[in-house]
């Protein structure tokens, strides 16, 4: 064995106890916590399905009239079923057994950071976005003039989505529950999923519109 792979399976060794002793942690009896798993997948499936839908066919904007007042009740929709999620997830919580993660002060100071932090990321993402930016206004044929470069943008890519697991994981540190950890990682998946469907179809989107704007600008 050599020098440098001794450190490596130390690691691993460390990595995979401490997820082994996550799972051992959990209480997969309760209900709540597969509610609680369920509406952290049903948010970003259900959205992407209707915003496409919207894209296709314009359901909801002939519902309401008009792709901005469509926008507003998706918009509506969307933050009601994240208060909703985020409801499960703190009764899943609490439904959990409780476990010490951090030792003191840690488990009162990393959490409280890490939910700053993430609402930071939330808040000034909106903000930047505004609502149809936030709320899948593209899909309604509502496009932003440019890309959005400033913060949180020219920090991380998703911030948003960066910034929603950050919350979760502070959920689970404060509470202290192993398994908002895990719920933490699986939330993680959920939106990196999420990303690989949503990312690539509004990239369309603007690349369509750039297609036109150019071909108008040679036809005049």
């Amino acid at each position: 064995m050599s020098r440098t792979s001794a450190p490596c399976l130390v690691i691993a060794s460390f990595s995979m106890d401490f997820v082994s002793g996550l799972f051992s942690a959990v209480d997969w009896s309760k209900k709540s916590l597969y509610l609680s798993i369920l509406s952290i997948a049903f948010n970003p499936t259900a959205w992407n399905i209707v915003a496409r839908n919207e894209f296709h066919n314009k359901t909801i904007t002939r519902v309401f009239g008009s792709a901005r007042n469509g926008c507003y009740f998706l918009a509506v929709m969307i933050f009601s079923f994240g208060i909703l999620r985020d409801t499960l997830y703190e009764r899943a919580l609490k439904d959990q057994p409780k476990q010490a993660i951090l030792p003191e002060p840690l488990n009162v100071v990393i959490p409280a950071i890490l939910f700053l932090v993430g609402q930071t990321f939330v808040i000034t993402s909106t903000w930047a976005l505004g609502v149809t930016g936030t709320f899948l206004g593209d899909y309604f044929g509502i496009l932003m003039d440019h890309r959005v470069e400033g913060f949180p943008f020219n920090v991380l890519r998703d911030p948003m989505y960066v910034g929603s697991t950050m919350c979760f994981a502070a959920g689970a540190l404060w509470y202290e529950r192993p398994a908002g950890l895990l719920i933490t990682a699986y939330v993680y998946i959920v939106y990196i999923i999420a990303l690989k469907f949503e990312g690539p179809f509004t990239d369309m989107i603007y690349s369509t519109r750039a297609a036109k704007t150019a071909s108008s600008k040679k036809e005049l």
